[in-house]
């Protein structure tokens, strides 16, 4: 079946299912293949849960009956699907990528972009092979522009995202010592990140580009780009960031001056966009983190940055550069281990934690295995969350300001659940 034809079994379906947990009434599901899946062998389950087609690419799962449609890969007519869906709609796409802050920078541009357009834009982290073509799959006529986030932990994902999604405008936060495992170094992420900025060049895209970042300026030279950072200053570092856009007081619940050029990105691509100023105003001082990304949260005399969504050498460092400026009396900080580091994972974890122990906090606590390997005589170390839970006292943290930051896969989220038992 061609994928014009499969398109009509989509716009008579309610959308796009992936997972037979929740499958939506009337939808196209997609019977894709993982590590330790095979969806091929639950498609009678996601049509007897209420899924109008189902789309297999395994013969033995094959039934010739109209609501089974066989393709040679589930996987890669999702994402033509996705393709073909775009451009019908021919809605504009910003793409956007980075090794920190990408999230949080995409919520801010949705935060923005919407006080005037119907946006739409990823939702949480979905920023994958799978993420971004159900992202795009989810607009409607109704789209006015579509915020893509990308991510990726080898060469060429950036490139094959930029493929389906076909952006015609780029962003990228930053390069940073994220996913060193799959790129090597730093010099590796820089070329995969900038695949971005190469399909940009090639197709006549526009590329927003950081003034302060040397470089970005290099990658971007001899391509359309729109220069943005220069008439934005940040006003305050010790709580949540403040900024000056032209006379323009704005008061973001952002902290920390990693997020300001999240903020001017957000701002500038805003006006980019013609977003009226007062409007921009509003998205930003709107936007309040709940996603483990910046969260303050308050547990009795405790006062909590819980910065647990993700991390890598180079937002480990602008957390605890931010957390010392701090002015509280009693601060201690938690950590947890940063992965996909490949053969710098016990250099990365020795710096981190040297900065750590060397920037006044009452207390150091590592949790993690990479962090035990280091045997520090000044830190606290737990080997995991639940050796660090068996001896947990909430009393020990009276009175106290606490920065959480960690991998995703240590989840140390959990950690706020403690204070509560």
């Amino acid at each position: 079946m061609t994928i014009s034809a499969i398109y009509q079994k989509f716009l008579s379906s309610s959308g796009i299912s992936t997972d037979t947990r929740n499958i939506k009434p009337n939808s196209l599901f997609f019977a894709l293949k993982g590590d330790n899946f095979n969806a091929n062998a639950f498609a009678e389950e996601a049509l007897d849960k209420g899924a109008k087609y189902v789309i297999v690419d395994e013969e033995e799962y094959y039934q010739k009956e109209d609501c089974y449609i066989l393709v040679d890969d589930a996987l890669q007519t999702l994402q033509e699907l996705a393709r073909y869906h775009r451009n019908q709609l021919a809605v504009p796409i910003l793409a956007l990528t980075g090794s920190n802050g990408k999230t949080t920078t995409k919520e801010l541009l949705y935060a923005v972009l919407s006080q005037k357009y119907n946006t739409t834009a990823t939702i949480g982290n979905l920023n994958n092979h799978i993420g971004v073509p159900l992202t795009l799959l989810s607009m409607t006529e109704q789209t006015e522009i579509g915020i893509i986030e990308m991510g990726a932990n080898h060469f060429h994902e950036i490139e094959l995202l930029c493929n389906i999604a076909e952006p015609n405008y780029g962003y990228i936060t930053n390069f940073g010592k994220a996913h060193l495992e799959g790129f090597g170094s730093l010099k590796g992420v820089i070329k995969a990140k900038s695949e971005l900025y190469s399909y940009l060049k090639n197709t006549n895209g526009l590329a927003f580009v950081n003034t302060k970042d040397q470089d970005q300026i290099h990658q971007t030279r001899e391509q359309k780009r729109v220069l943005i950072g220069k008439d934005i200053k940040l006003l305050n570092t010790k709580d949540k960031i403040h900024v000056d856009w032209q006379g323009l007081k704005i008061k973001s619940n952002l902290i920390g001056t990693y997020n300001f050029q999240n903020i001017v990105a957000a701002i500038e691509i805003g006006a980019f966009f013609k977003v009226p100023k007062t409007d921009i105003k509003k998205g930003i001082t709107s936007y309040i983190p709940t996603n483990k990304r910046s969260q303050i949260i308050t547990k009795d005399s405790v006062s909590i940055i819980l910065d647990a969504y993700n991390a890598n050498p180079t937002s480990m460092i602008a957390a605890l550069e931010n957390f010392k400026k701090n002015t509280s009396k009693h601060k201690i900080v938690i950590l947890g281990d940063m992965f996909e580091l490949g053969e710098s994972t016990i250099y990365e974890h020795r710096e981190i934690a040297k900065l750590a122990l060397t920037s006044g906090f009452e207390k150091v606590i590592l949790i993690g295995e990479y962090f035990g390997a280091l045997h520090l005589e000044n830190a606290i170390q737990y080997k995991d969350f639940n050796e660090f839970k068996s001896v947990f006292n909430k009393k020990s943290f009276h009175n106290t300001k606490l920065l959480i930051k960690g991998s995703r896969g240590m989840a140390l989220e959990r950690i706020i659940d403690l204070f509560d038992s």
